[in-house]
């Protein structure tokens, strides 16, 4: 008997001393709720608890990986000296210099005026305008896509590619390891790009037998491709088939809409440096940064644009003090577009807030989710939303809303892959873009008044009555948003 009470003190005792260290350990440098949340989850199941923290509990890449994004920041911040001054900055919002000289700080890149920005919302037409522009390559192609494979709605990208290869341009490619290794066709890829003889790496690739070994959900979720530094597009979609080729999307009908940007001009430059950034961490290539001096187009249809790359790489989450200084400084309309909605403490802080103080704030989202614990996650936040005044609208299934951008007052714009959720904001790497000017705000105003005209409004009294399984599931889920 005594040597099982004992026994039972001495487990005792190291449940105590494992969460103490736990407790100090991960509290460090962690948002307070994520932290409980760990420690909780150490607490009630103390060796699975602390098995799945070492698994995922890092938000941070490996060391090696965060000094290369310095090495390469400093590069860039060397290159652009005085180039934040090529701008129309008398023109901008009075609080948009501070936001402008934020995004320098955290990402390195300059807003840049004379820039041209097409918004592409088809899908299949996105792809088609790629197309064009790899045709139009004289000395390289790099594409980047978190997804990227050779489908028959891709083929035409593929062979623009290889036509491109033929005729003497460099093609580089970065797609992300694991999002490819999870969706069909990785070999058929893979080997067209060998087969063209395009040079493609993976992002972030887990080989523990290589020494590449990370937080595996830790993914670089950046979708860019870049055309001789003079063409650039970026946004929401990926390089794949509308259905994602998974058997379930085909069964339920579901597709994804997606918004891309066109951009021409003097950002372009500052989105090739993003990929620049990527294929050295991947390949220890550092490959030459365009320092060409510019000269600002007095054209006033021309627009100001500022590259914003983010993510673990970084010491600080860019987007998330992006997006909370954005909203938090809007003072008429704020639109949200986010597939994903699990938003850190600090942005629904600032949304509520500014619905509190007048704002019109309004959220577009999916009616359909694609991702189980994410769609009931983002639910748990529509009834504080709602009371708050904000407008919820549910994009009409089977389609998925997978675009990701948001628009303050009438003239400023952030579109990007990022969504406004946790994972985004510190596990993900993503660009967003930064956009100034009216008349852009005008084409995104478009954008989303077709999104309101294919949407359900989502009503309080309606959504307090909702089935009592339901609530539960969503308030399970949201627990789920904070061990991150």
């Amino acid at each position: 008997m005594v040597d099982f009470q004992l026994g039972a003190w001495l487990l005792v005792a190291l449940h105590a001393l494992l969460v103490l260290i736990a407790t100090v350990y991960v509290s460090a440098n962690r948002r307070p709720s994520a932290a409980i949340a760990w420690v909780l989850a150490i607490i009630f199941i103390p060796y699975l608890g602390v098995l799945i923290f070492l698994l995922v509990g890092v938000g941070r890449l490996p060391r090696r990986r965060r000094e290369k994004q310095r090495e390469v920041n400093e590069l860039i911040l060397a290159r652009t000296e005085g180039l934040h001054l090529v701008s129309h900055r008398d023109e901008w919002p009075p609080w948009l210099g501070s936001a402008v000289q934020l995004n320098r700080n955290l990402g390195a890149l300059p807003m840049v005026g004379g820039n041209r920005v097409e918004l592409l919302p088809d899908y299949e037409g996105s792809i088609e305008r790629m197309v064009e522009a790899v045709d139009e390559a004289t000395e390289f192609v790099h594409v980047q896509f978190y997804i990227l494979v050779l489908d028959t709605v891709t083929q035409p990208f593929f062979d623009a590619l290889a036509r491109a290869i033929q005729r003497g341009v460099q093609v580089r490619v970065l797609s992300d390891y694991l999002a490819c290794l999870m969706l069909p066709r990785r070999k058929e890829t893979i080997a067209a790009f060998a087969s063209m003889g395009a040079e493609w790496h993976a992002l972030l690739p887990l080989r523990f037998w290589k020494g590449q070994w990370r937080r595996p959900d830790m993914r670089n979720h950046r979708k860019l491709l870049v055309v001789d530094g003079r063409l650039g597009f970026s946004g929401s979609q990926n390089m794949i088939d509308a259905t994602y080729l998974k058997p379930g999307n085909l069964k339920r009908g579901l597709r994804w809409h997606e918004l891309m940007m066109r951009i021409e001009g003097p950002a372009v430059r500052e989105l090739n440096a993003v990929f620049l950034a990527d294929w050295f961490s991947e390949t220890d290539e550092m490959l030459p940064f365009d320092t060409s001096p510019i000269v600002l187009d007095p054209a006033p249809d021309l627009l100001d644009a500022q590259v914003l790359p983010s993510g673990p790489s970084f010491e600080n989450d860019n987007n998330l003090k992006l997006y909370a200084m954005l909203i938090q400084k809007a003072e008429r309309r704020v639109s949200i577009t986010s597939p994903y909605f699990v938003p850190e403490e600090s942005t629904m802080l600032a949304i509520v807030t500014a619905a509190s103080r007048g704002v019109e704030v309004e959220l577009f989202a999916s009616h359909i989710g694609d991702q189980a614990l994410v769609y009931h996650a983002q639910r748990s936040y529509y009834e504080e939303l709602l009371r708050a005044g904000v407008s919820i609208y549910l994009y009409a299934e089977p389609t998925v809303l997978h675009a990701k951008h948001f628009t303050i007052d009438d003239d400023v714009s952030v579109v990007g892959s990022s969504n406004m959720d946790i994972r985004s904001f510190s596990l993900n790497m993503e660009v967003s873009v930064l956009v100034h000017g009216a008349e852009f705000v005008k084409r995104m105003r478009v954008v989303q008044d077709g999104y309101r005209a294919n949407s359900s409004k989502v009503e309080l009294a309606d959504w307090l009555h909702r089935p009592a399984g339901a609530k539960v599931l969503d308030n399970l889920a949201r627990l789920t948003s904070s061990l991150q």
